[in-house]
C-alpha cells in the first residue's frame, strides 16, 4: 500500500498567516500540522508516500525532505492549480500504479489510529473475491471511508449509509444532507478509482469532487465500506479550529523540562520546557509548551498556549494560543485565543487591563495603545 498526501491549496481560510506560510505547516503544540499525518502513515507500515504540492512546493520539500526524518520514501507530485481532490488522484495515476493507496489530507488531524483503519480494509479485501456486484462470491471493497457525526453537514461532503454501513449515496456541501455523517479526510482506495476519476466533470466549483469520484465507484456496482470515527477529528484550514487542534493535542503532552527555570518562577502542571528555553519570573500553567530558545521573563503563560521557538514573552499574560516562533509579545497585557505567526512583534504603549485576540501574518508589528 502506498499514501498520497494532499499538500497544495492557498489555505485562504488561514489568512493572513498562509500569505507566507504553507497551511499544512502551521504549527499546532510546536509541530507542523503535516507532520502528524506524516507519522500516522509511517506508524501504519507504509513506505511510499506522494505528496501533491501546489504554489508552496518549495516549503514542503524544505520541510518534509526525502521523507527519511519518518523512515518514508517521498515523491513530490506537482499540481498546477488546487482542481480538487479527484484531480490530486488523476495526477498521481503513474505514481500509485496498480496499489492500494491511502489518501490523506495535509491540513487533518485525528485521533483514531490509521493503522487499524488500514488493516480493515487490507483484511477484508484478503477475504473476499467479488470484484463487482453481480460477481459470484463476497464483494471486494474498492474504497473505505472514513466518517464523522457533525452539527453542520453542510459545509461537507455528506454519506447515505445502508444497515450494513455501506455507503449508497454521497454528495458535497447539501442543501439538505441526508445524514450528519461528513468524509473525513482519510480514504482508501484501489485501483478503480482510477477509472473514476477519470470519468467524472468538475463540478459547479470547478473542481473534480472525489465525492462524485467514489459515488461514480458506487453507480458502477463497486462496494464502498465505511467506519465511523473514533476520538475526536480536526480540519486545522481556519483560526478556531487550529486553536482547538492546539488543546486537544497538549491535552496528550508528558512533563518535561529540558530548559532553564529559575528559582522564582511556577510551574503548574503538565509543562514542557525545551532546551535553550528560559524562563524568569514567571508562571506557567499547563498544560503548555514552551519551545526551544524562548524566553519568558515576568509573564504568565495560560493552559493550552504553544509558545514557538526562540520567542520572546515580557511582562504578558498568553492564554490559549499559538505564536508560531522568532515572535515577541512585550508589555502587551492579556493576550488570548490568538494565533500569532513568525516574527510578529506586539508591544503596548499605554496599557490597560483587556483582553486582545488577534490573528497576525508574519513580520507584523502592532502597538497596542
Amino acid at each position: 500500500m502506498k499514501a498520497l498526501v494532499l499538500s497544495g491549496g492557498a489555505g485562504t481560510r488561514l489568512r493572513p498567516i498562509t500569505h507566507t506560510r504553507a497551511k499544512q505547516l502551521v504549527p499546532v503544540a510546536n509541530k507542523p500540522v503535516l507532520f502528524y499525518g506524516l507519522e500516522a502513515i509511517a506508524g501504519a507500515g507504509i513506505k511510499q508516500v506522494g505528496i501533491v504540492v501546489g504554489d508552496t512546493a518549495a516549503e514542503i520539500k524544505a520541510a518534509v525532505g526525502d521523507g527519511s526524518a519518518w523512515g518514508l520514501e517521498v515523491t513530490y507530485l506537482q499540481q498546477e492549480a488546487p482542481l480538487g481532490l479527484a484531480h490530486a488522484v488523476l495526477i498521481a495515476r503513474e505514481f500509485l500504479g496498480d496499489d492500494d493507496f491511502v489518501m490523506y489530507l495535509g491540513d487533518n488531524l485525528l485521533q483514531q489510529d490509521l493503522g487499524d483503519f488500514v488493516a480493515r480494509f487490507e483484511a477484508q479485501r484478503s477475504r473476499a473475491t467479488a470484484p463487482r456486484l453481480g460477481d459470484e462470491g463476497p464483494l471486494l471493497a474498492a474504497a473505505q471511508i472514513l466518517l464523522a457525526h457533525v452539527e453542520d453537514p453542510q459545509r461537507f461532503g455528506v454519506a447515505e449509509l445502508d444497515e450494513s454501513g455501506h455507503v449508497l449515496h454521497l454528495v458535497e456541501k447539501p442543501d439538505v444532507p441526508p445524514s450528519d455523517l461528513a468524509l473525513v479526510g482519510v480514504y482508501l482506495f484501489d485501483t478503480h478509482i482510477h477509472e473514476a476519476v477519470a470519468s467524472i466533470k468538475p463540478s459547479w466549483r470547478g473542481e473534480l469532487e472525489i465525492t462524485d469520484a467514489i459515488q461514480w465507484l458506487i453507480d458502477a456496482g463497486n462496494l464502498v465500506l465505511s467506519e465511523v470515527l473514533a476520538g475526536w477529528w480536526i480540519d486545522t484550514g481556519k483560526l478556531t479550529p487550529l486553536l482547538e487542534a492546539n488543546r486537544l493535542l497538549l491535552e496528550g503532552v508528558e512533563r518535561r523540562i529540558d530548559g532553564e527555570v529559575d528559582s522564582e518562577s511556577q510551574l503548574d502542571g503538565r509543562v514542557v520546557v525545551e532546551a535553550g528555553a528560559r524562563l524568569v519570573r514567571s508562571h506557567v500553567r499547563g498544560p503548555a509548551i514552551i519551545g526551544a530558545g524562548a524566553e519568558v521573563a515576568d509573564s504568565f503563560i495560560g493552559p493550552f498556549s504553544a509558545i514557538g521557538p526562540d520567542c520572546v514573552i515580557r511582562n504578558s499574560e498568553i492564554e490559549h494560543s499559538v505564536l508560531l516562533g522568532s515572535t515577541r509579545v512585550l508589555d502587551a497585557g492579556r493576550i488570548e485565543d490568538s494565533l500569532l505567526g513568525y516574527n510578529v512583534e506586539v508591544t503596548r504603549s499605554a496599557r490597560r487591563p483587556r483582553a486582545t485576540r488577534l490573528m497576525l501574518g508574519d513580520h507584523c508589528l502592532v502597538d497596542l495603545s
